[in-house]
């Protein structure tokens, strides 16, 4: 009898520890100061869309242990590769010009980043499933006509901007420092410091609403539109041709048909 009670016991409390844990990433409910999943995704031209590549085929900062995200089947058709962000954005908690890696980065590395910045690359990641963009530096044109004098910087500074409504986040914007700057013009070793900063703000929107922005087309990229062109374009190519051979073997062969 006394072992049923310690048993009963143990139970109950296991029912109580269990029901009070409502922190989960399945629900989207997080309790101040819990961690929210965030992952990077990929990069690429923002003029040629079809042509992705991998968030650390670029020298960012890394984190310690970079761990892949098990996508699911909508994800790995649409080409995500998602990998642990190396930035710490728990619920509810601002950072103020935190430092996110410290890095030397080789001419080579210089060189990259420059490429990348003139092809206007764009960055893309997830941040409690909702999907962020944003730019991977700027190209100064202004009062310069020969492209030789251009000067090509990388952003070192990112700004993250959410909305949260009671223990749920509703919106993730992403904003540049414009005052912080890495001048990557020059082929030269140079040693750099990626800093963010985090303000959380409250909002009335209701979760149910928070991806409603995203269905309309002014809101992402639109290599969506391009892929599914693309699709379709080569669907009706193989239906063309698909039609021209069967006229030519019905015309070639009319007669051993006959027979």
């Amino acid at each position: 009898m006394e072992k049923m009670s310690v048993s009963l016991v143990a139970v109950l409390l296991l029912c109580l520890g269990v029901g009070r844990v409502v922190s989960d990433a399945s629900n989207h409910r997080y309790k101040s100061q819990d961690p929210v999943p965030f992952y990077v995704n990929k990069v690429g031209p923002f003029h040629n869309p079809s042509e992705t590549y991998r968030y650390f085929d670029l020298p960012f900062c890394a984190p310690g242990h970079v761990h892949d995200k098990s996508e699911a089947l909508g994800e790995v058709l649409n080409g995500d590769r998602l990998v642990d962000a190396p930035y710490k954005l728990d619920f509810r908690v601002d950072q103020d010009s935190k430092l996110a890696c410290k890095k030397t980065l080789t001419k080579e590395e210089v060189a990259k980043f420059r490429s990348a910045v003139m092809k206007d690359y764009y960055f893309q990641m997830y941040y409690d499933d909702l999907p962020i963009w944003g730019f991977i530096g700027k190209v100064d044109k202004e009062n310069k006509i020969d492209p030789s004098d251009y000067k090509y910087y990388l952003y070192r500074h990112i700004h993250f901007e959410i909305f949260y409504n009671n223990d749920r986040v509703i919106e993730v914007n992403i904003h540049t420092d414009a005052s912080s700057l890495l001048d990557v013009t020059e082929d030269r070793d140079v040693e750099v410091e990626f800093l963010y900063s985090v303000k959380w703000k409250e909002t009335t929107t209701p979760f149910e609403k928070r991806m409603e922005k995203f269905s309309q087309s002014s809101s992402m990229p639109h290599h969506l539109e391009i892929h599914w062109f693309s699709i379709v374009n080569s669907c009706v190519t193989v239906l063309l041709l698909t039609g021209f051979l069967a006229t030519i073997l019905m015309r070639v062969l009319k007669n051993d048909f006959v027979k």
